[in-house]
């Protein structure tokens, strides 16, 4: 663990004002006798200063009518209620209020994305119907950040995105490990016949994946001579829920009537090995890009 910091408190600043404007220590001194760091008193001390010029009366001490002694007749010095009072003026200045702590906008937007609605949908819908009013305007990245906070997760509002992924990836995908696909033959090395679908046994295979929140995915294998479709209802769009469907598909036809079968590079299709084995298949993969 790193090295905790607070703020000075109201009592410190008093006792600053004590020993500097009484006795006169130093500020290391000071530092040492509350228990704080020498550059935290310095800082301090020129944020704290008075001068007797200054006639802003939120900062100005408090000065007797008669008596016209005191450390302010003499120049700057520090005093404790106004740094206090400094200290409250930066605090409350620091930070600019969150947008989605608007009551209506989050009324609103709470209301659309139950409603299936993206964040850029929700955006743009913003900025039609609420035209006349700056507090109802957000933009999508700062939805998706403000769904993916940490506050929100009680929410669970992620299963109403279009992917309700439980971490939100990079705008540029995430890097992969090593190989997305294990001994991928592509499709350059697939005989040139099967392209003229003159032959019986070549299959198109893919993936279509559900509304969310579900993630039940459906396994298609078209052949591309008769154009005739199998598909299989999967849990999930994982790869040993695919080899699991492809399986159930292909099990009852003659080694004649299931040749091979052609894939985009979808990692759902990572162990095509295993139904090659079993079945005596072969697999290959389309070009990236341009499946």
């Amino acid at each position: 663990m790193g090295q905790q910091y607070s703020h000075l408190s109201s009592e410190e600043r008093i006792l600053i004002e004590k020993l500097h404007c009484e006795q006169h220590p130093g500020i290391r001194r000071t530092a040492e006798r509350i228990g704080r760091g020498k550059s935290t008193v310095s800082r301090e001390l020129r944020r704290g200063l008075w001068f007797a010029s200054n006639e802003n009366g939120s900062y100005r001490p408090y000065r007797p009518k008669r008596l016209k002694t005191g450390p302010w007749t003499s120049g700057p010095f520090y005093s404790a209620l106004a740094a206090q009072r400094k200290a409250d003026l930066r605090r409350r200045g620091s930070r600019k209020p969150r947008r989605m702590d608007s009551g209506p906008l989050r009324a609103w937007v709470l209301d659309a994305l139950r409603r299936g609605w993206s964040p850029e949908l929700i955006e743009g819908r913003l900025k039609a119907q609420c035209a006349g009013d700056p507090s109802m305007r957000i933009s999508h990245e700062c939805l998706y950040q403000w769904i993916y906070a940490k506050p929100q997760r009680a929410l669970d509002l992620r299963q109403y995105l279009a992917r309700g992924r439980k971490r939100r990836t990079r705008k540029k995908g995430r890097k992969a490990k090593g190989p997305r696909i294990p001994m991928r033959v592509p499709i350059a090395d697939r005989p040139e016949a099967v392209g003229s679908r003159k032959g019986f046994g070549h299959f198109e295979s893919d993936t279509v994946v559900g509304a969310a929140p579900s993630r039940r995915c459906v396994n298609t294998q078209v052949e591309r001579r008769s154009r005739r479709l199998f598909a299989r209802l999967v849990d999930d769009k994982s790869a040993s829920a695919t080899a699991r469907a492809e399986y159930e598909i292909f099990k009852g036809m003659p080694p004649a009537a299931r040749v091979d079968r052609t894939w985009d590079n979808g990692t759902e299709a990572s162990l095509h090995m295993l139904v090659d084995e079993a079945l005596g298949m072969l697999t290959y993969f389309a070009d990236p890009y341009s499946s």
